[in-house]
């Protein structure tokens, strides 16, 4: 499909009144194409020749439309550290409407896009800084196989933004099949809005959740509670087994189908502390790396309250408690790949733990370690997976290494066949905060071409890439704890 062959649909916008208002975006006067992302345009079903088109510059900061496009602000809620808070909504995005390809619906949402009736106190932009965060952790964790929203294009400007400092202003196309949060259900449930709390929940029933045609207004909401309960623990159990701190998991930044959403403050892990807090903003931990199962719990309380309308408590006590178990299940099958296990063992948990234990105690990298271990072959001395260790935790690894290559004899693994499936399975190249800064810093400047580089190797995170070993070393030590704030 060529670009001039786009139209879009509006099936969200069509919903009514109660869920948004059309509203036109604030275009940039003189806006410049950064980057636009093959994958998604192979996607969205666009030829990719059509990746150098000019007019990129024009869509991507809303100085012209998509044939058919309606822009159209969202309404809705959250909680936002645990305090409700009903006046959030798109302050700064437009959902400009859908793509439909391959049986798959693709909405369109433009990021920056200038005032809404829901931007409260702030200006209805973003700056180039958070705008290439978002972009790139988008391909990160889809390189990773974790479900994520994604971005179409970046486009710049000259125009100033002023957040902790002044900053270049920027937009972004973001992607994904749904938008919708859990937030939007809160809106509804607060304000009594019950009929178009319905109409939500079967139009998110009827696109994504399995033998709901014909079930009772209570019976869909039991279906969708139970759908995005189930992807959600999915989705922490991969940020988990991955290293991945999203930073600020209000409920508003939660999304009803499971995809990571909202990118602000988040990070990957360098050294492994299960405390880690990416957001300088949370001063109390509620965030924390390994608060995360416990937070996106709390959240999925909160989404069955907001269904509380039409469903009974027992039913949504029923679907909650499923939650945990999905979680530990979802988490041991990744970390089982990650450790090369082809078999399950009741005792597997034990021998997880004690490797997490023993990286949290010698401030070892995460990802490097798994890379590593990768290669193990059952070599004594271990000689990699030693220089990945300081030596005082020396013989904790080895002793370590004892019980694990025990487990490897009981299923019998070869290592010829195993270390391959751990390749692919551990990334070499990982989306850390000071590579992510280096992109920004030479964007600032206009230089684009280590933005294009660091794409390209998070979409291919498991190839070798080695004319690119540069980008896979970890950070100095002053580069670690790059501090994180919401302001984008």
């Amino acid at each position: 499909m060529k670009l001039s062959e786009v139209t879009l649909s509006h099936h969200y916008a069509d919903l009514g009144d109660a869920f948004g208002t059309p509203i036109e975006p604030t275009p940039f006067r003189h806006p410049r194409l950064i980057d636009t992302n093959p994958a998604v345009l192979s996607l969205l079903g666009i030829d990719p020749e059509e990746a150098t088109n000019p007019a990129w510059a024009q869509l991507g900061s809303g100085a012209r439309l998509f044939k058919g496009s309606r822009p159209f602000a969202m309404k809705y809620a959250g909680h936002q550290f645990g305090v409700y808070n009903p006046d959030l909504g798109d302050g700064r995005a437009l959902l400009l409407g859908e793509i439909e390809q391959a049986g798959r619906r693709w909405e369109l949402h433009l990021k920056g896009a200038g005032l809404t009736p829901y931007s409260r106190f702030g200006d209805g932009r973003a700056v180039l800084r958070s705008t290439l965060r978002e972009y790139l952790a988008g391909e990160a964790l889809s390189g990773l196989g974790i479900r994520s929203t994604r971005a179409l294009c970046i486009v710049g400007s000259d125009e100033p933004v002023t957040r902790e400092r002044i900053e270049q202003g920027a937009m972004l196309i973001r992607v994904a099949e749904s938008h919708v949060r859990f937030g939007h259900f809160e809106y509804l449930f607060y304000t009594k809005q019950l009929q178009a709390l319905q109409q939500l929940i079967g139009e998110i029933c009827r696109r994504f959740v399995a033998d709901s045609e014909g079930l009772s207004a209570g019976g869909q909401a039991e279906a969708l509670l139970r759908f995005t309960t189930r992807r959600s623990a999915e989705l922490v159990a991969g940020w988990q087994a991955e290293g991945f701190a999203h930073g600020v998991l209000n409920t508003d930044n939660m999304s009803i189908i499971g995809d990571t959403f909202d990118y602000g403050p988040y990070a990957f892990l360098d050294d492994y502390d299960p405390a880690y807090i990416c957001n300088h903003s949370d001063h109390t931990g509620r965030y924390a790396f390994a608060q995360q199962p416990g937070v996106v719990l709390w959240n999925l309380n909160a989404l069955a309250h907001a269904l509380s309308g039409v469903v009974e408590v027992d039913t949504l006590r029923d679907c909650l408690e499923q939650f945990q178990p999905m979680v530990t299940d979802a988490y041991a099958a990744r970390m089982r790949a990650k450790l090369g296990l082809a078999t399950e063992e009741e005792s597997d948990h034990k021998l997880c733990a004690a490797l997490l234990q023993l990286l949290q105690h010698s401030g070892t990298d995460y990802a490097l370690f798994f890379r590593t271990l990768s290669r193990y072959r059952g070599e004594r001395p271990a000689s990699a997976l030693r220089e990945r260790i300081p030596p005082a935790q020396h013989s904790e690894l080895a002793q370590w290494l004892e019980h694990y290559d025990s487990r490897l004899a009981r299923e019998n693994s070869d290592a010829g066949r195993r270390s391959p499936a751990m390749l692919e399975t551990n990334p070499k190249y990982i989306l850390r905060n000071y590579l992510a800064q280096k992109v920004i810093e030479a964007a600032e400047k206009g230089d684009y071409h280590p933005l294009r580089t660091l794409r390209r190797l998070l979409q291919s995170p498991f190839e070798e890439h080695p004319q690119h070993e540069a980008w896979a070393i970890a950070p100095p030590e002053s580069a670690k704890r790059i501090p994180l704030s919401c302001s984008s």
